[in-house]
């Protein structure tokens, strides 16, 4: 007796299974990406100082570069989760500042603190230290120094940059193999009842 295999399922499956493994393929292309980026941030620090960018960046971010701004005026505080110089949680206070007439402006860590509202008496002025990310406008200045009433914040390293991307792919080409699994155990038994009514 012949076992027919139903073509439209079939394809179907195939068909996302394929995509599947296109995903995880791609996941280990990016793997490879953020490898490199992560080498060139690791690099970055021995690099020549630069000044605060005037333009809205750009990707590559000169992320973890040594840089100087200038904040003309703080027109507000936030704060983010963190640590000091010797691991403790806390907070990290980040003034977003205007720097000129137009541009994107600046945000800058100015250090770390157990109470959220510490740091609040700063003005402004210039600061140098090193471009971390920031969740909110893709990169924050980490001053060197710690603002009035803080002390210093961890310093920014490429290291708590997430490459999860093998996991990523592992997971897919998981998925693929399982789905493909389902489908055949899913084939024999409809086998098995065919045999049974036959």
């Amino acid at each position: 007796m012949s076992r027919k295999i139903p073509l439209v399922p079939t394809i179907l499956v195939g068909l996302a299974v394929a995509v599947m493994i296109g995903l995880g393929i791609w996941q280990l292309e990016r793997r490879e990406q953020k490898l490199a980026l992560l080498e060139s941030y690791r690099a970055a620090a021995g690099q020549r100082p630069i000044a605060w960018p005037t333009l809205p960046p750009k990707e590559p971010l000169p992320l973890f570069r040594y840089a100087t701004g200038n904040c003309l005026e703080v027109v507000g505080f936030r704060t983010a989760a963190g640590q000091n110089l010797q691991g403790e949680p806390g907070y990290l206070v980040i003034a977003d500042c205007r720097t000129g007439a137009e541009g994107p402006g600046m945000s800058v860590e100015l250090g770390w603190s157990k109470n959220p509202n510490a740091g609040k008496s700063w003005h402004g002025g210039l600061v140098s230290g090193t471009i971390a990310p920031d969740s909110r406008r893709l990169m924050r200045l980490v001053a060197a120094s710690p603002g009035p009433g803080l002390v210093a914040s961890a310093p920014p390293s490429p290291d708590t940059i997430p490459n999860n991307h093998f996991s990523y792919a592992v997971q897919w080409f998981l998925f693929a193999g399982i789905a493909a699994l389902i489908y055949v155990l899913a084939l024999r038994q409809r086998w098995r009842k065919e045999a049974s009514n036959g």
